[in-house]
């Protein structure tokens, strides 16, 4: 879903607004997947069973994965698209229901077992500054991204 909306960003002309979720996404989740291999913390389930307790309050229906639950991806996902869509808009109410998604993402995460709330919570910190970040650079008034542009246009051009 998320790609899809770049995308039809991306051909409504909002090139700009369609790269800076593309970055954040991107940026969030290869920092999430990096942690995610080099601390490689069990989730809920596996730490559950690996200490002896008895947690039977899964919900039914729903897969449970047993590596990799620290920091949360989809934390860090929500929060860095709600960041730039938020700083995009500048508008109170737009901020508001964007962190209101992002927080429901992030509960969802631990109401589903899938993690536990630091997973979340350092999720959500990694994609809250990838979304600063990554506003911050696009937008910048000295333009880095005019720079950056510029200068693979002119790559684009020698070939």
């Amino acid at each position: 879903m998320c790609i899809f909306t770049i995308v039809l960003l991306f051909f409504l002309k909002r090139k700009k607004f369609a790269l800076a979720l593309l970055l954040a996404f991107l940026s969030s989740g290869i920092i999430v997947q990096l942690l995610k291999k080099l601390i490689n913390e069990p989730r809920p389930p596996l730490y559950f069973e690996q200490i002896g307790f008895k947690y039977s309050y899964f919900i039914t229906g729903v897969q449970q994965m047993h590596s990799g639950s620290f920091p949360s991806g989809h934390s860090a996902s929500a929060f860095a698209m709600s960041i730039v869509i938020a700083l995009y808009f500048k508008n109170k109410r737009v901020s508001i229901l964007c962190l209101l998604l992002a927080l429901f993402a992030g509960y969802s995460r631990i109401y589903l077992a899938h993690h536990f709330l630091p997973d979340v919570m350092v999720g959500a910190l990694i994609g809250s500054v990838s979304g600063l970040l990554t506003y911050y650079f696009i937008w910048q008034p000295a333009g880095l991204y005019t720079k950056v542009i510029t200068e693979f246009n002119g790559v684009l051009k020698s070939f």
